[in-house]
């Protein structure tokens, strides 16, 4: 016997950008959006603290180059030589998000 019944769920319509505040939609390929997320453990001076910052692509990219820069500046007298060209990606052609080509 099958027995039906109405029941609401929640569900995420959109997801906003917290930097610039524009949707992450692309319409046609639903959200689109980077997560800049930390949690603070023991002994860190912000014990138990959460932090998820939702990025629309031109402010995530924005924020990858800025922090490039960063690096770039921290060993600019190093002897290491510093490729940055592929800063933070951890692949490619990774389009259904099933482990693509790894950039390492």
């Amino acid at each position: 016997m099958k027995i039906t019944a109405t029941e609401q769920t929640e569900s995420v319509g959109d997801v906003l950008c917290d930097v610039c505040g524009d949707s992450t939609r692309v319409e046609g390929y639903g959200l689109q959006f980077g997560t800049l997320r930390a949690s603070w453990g023991y002994g860190s001076a912000h014990d138990g603290e959460r932090y998820e910052v939702h990025l629309c692509e031109p402010c995530f990219f924005r924020t990858i180059s800025a922090l490039r820069r960063e690096r770039m500046v921290s060993f600019m007298f190093s002897d290491e030589d510093q490729d940055l060209s592929d800063f933070g990606r951890v692949a490619r052609d990774d389009f259904f998000n099933d482990g693509g080509s790894s950039t390492s």
